[in-house]
């Protein structure tokens, strides 16, 4: 008779804590380093577990981190069947948020894994991007953490100049624009009215932010080079259609949420995002909402509220949408907002996926004509100028 051989790890980047157990018999603890090495013995070792209890399946499950998903493809490629698990759904209590350990943690998911080998439990596990789609992310990713440093230094600038009591020329009109610029050039030159180490800091911020820019210039054609491969091309111009959503807007969704026919409703669409709210209902407690949760890709929430205010702006259905909820109380414009941003969500996925529905009829078309493909495409990744919402 074989046995399942389940496996809960708690991982780092330099050890691996591992909770073995063999169907119900009683954990046994192995630590192994997290190189190439000790990767190969570990699947060795579990490998020899598995012949000698006369070929057992495997089970592997770790919790979801900064390691990406390494781990999971050389188990996968070692014939082991593994779980990578969301933190975020996974229950504490007090007593072990106050007494968290390597060996509780690792205890903790082996736990959850037998309840699921075992009895049938739902394992709270996160869906796997594929290596092209993880590729993608890093691209699109990028140019989001280049756009928000440059933010960041502009706002070093404005707060050197207001620590230094300078007020922009009122003919330098608003924004940053090429007055402005050019009087900031000024104030950062050796003629400057600034300190001389004021005027060294904001040469140096002005640097800075010209080398951002054209950093986020050089990574905006190649988001778009990304975007006009045949991967998204057809569902890259299809979201373009929609008002407020621009380049970056559409790549960032795509490429965040993948595979988009894992989802099969709207509920699933904003619980995914954290656009759904919290709720704290028991007994005589009924229909208490709370905030969003908050849960999901919140880059994939940030651009959705950008490109929300330019909906609202541009879009008068939307505007008129929106008005309605503030007209019901002033105080509530956040909850009108996060109405909208959920409403753009679901629109982005009916959009995509009705796109692929459609190209895979067109390519069953011409395969059956015999004739060539369409341009492959693939609702598992997007991309996103490229302004959030421009």
């Amino acid at each position: 008779m074989t046995h399942s051989i389940m496996v809960g790890c708690d991982l780092h980047d330099k050890t691996m804590l591992l909770k073995i157990a063999e169907g119900r018999e009683k954990a046994e603890t192995r630590s192994i380093k997290n190189t190439v090495a000790g990767r190969v013995e570990m699947i060795r070792m579990l490998r020899e577990r598995a012949r000698m209890v006369g070929g057992g399946e495997v089970m592997f499950a770790y919790e979801a981190s900064g390691q990406g998903f390494g781990l999971y493809d050389e188990l996968t490629e070692a014939g082991f069947t593994c779980y990578v698990l969301a933190p975020t759904k996974i229950a504490r209590s007090m007593q072990h948020r106050r007494r968290k350990t390597d060996e509780q943690d690792a205890l903790q998911i082996l736990e959850l894994l037998k309840a699921h080998v075992l009895a049938g439990n739902p394992l709270p596990k996160i869906w796997i991007p594929d290596p092209q789609t993880r590729d993608d992310r890093q691209l699109v990713r990028m140019r989001l953490d280049v756009g928000e440093k440059l933010t960041v230094v502009k706002a070093q600038v404005q707060g050197l100049l207001k620590g230094n009591k300078q007020r922009r020329p009122g003919d330098s009109g608003k924004g940053w624009n090429a007055t402005f610029r050019r009087w900031l050039a000024e104030l950062a030159s050796p003629a400057g009215t600034l300190g001389p180490s004021s005027r060294s800091a904001l040469a140096s911020l002005l640097r800075q932010l010209s080398w951002l820019e054209e950093e986020i210039d050089l990574l905006d054609r190649q988001v778009l080079h990304l975007a006009l491969t045949d991967r998204y091309r057809d569902v890259f111009y299809e979201l373009l259609g929609l008002k407020g959503v621009g380049r970056l807007t559409a790549m960032v969704f795509l490429t965040e949420l993948g595979d988009l026919s894992r989802f099969s409703n709207r509920r699933q669409i904003g619980a995914y995002l954290g656009l759904a709210p919290s709720s704290n209902e028991s007994g005589d407690r009924d229909d208490c909402k709370g905030h969003i949760t908050r849960q999901g890709p919140s880059r994939v929430r940030k651009v959705l509220c950008q490109a929300t205010w330019s909906r609202v702006r541009t879009d008068e259905a939307e505007k008129v949408a929106y008005q309605r909820i503030v007209a019901r109380n002033p105080k509530h414009k956040r909850i009108a907002v996060v109405a909208s941003m959920r409403r753009l969500a679901i629109r982005m996925w009916h959009r995509a996926v009705d796109c692929a529905a459609a190209h895979e009829k067109t390519s069953a078309r011409a395969r059956q004509k015999g004739g060539p493909p369409p341009s492959a495409f693939a609702v598992t990744s997007a991309p996103g100028g490229l302004r959030p919402s421009g």
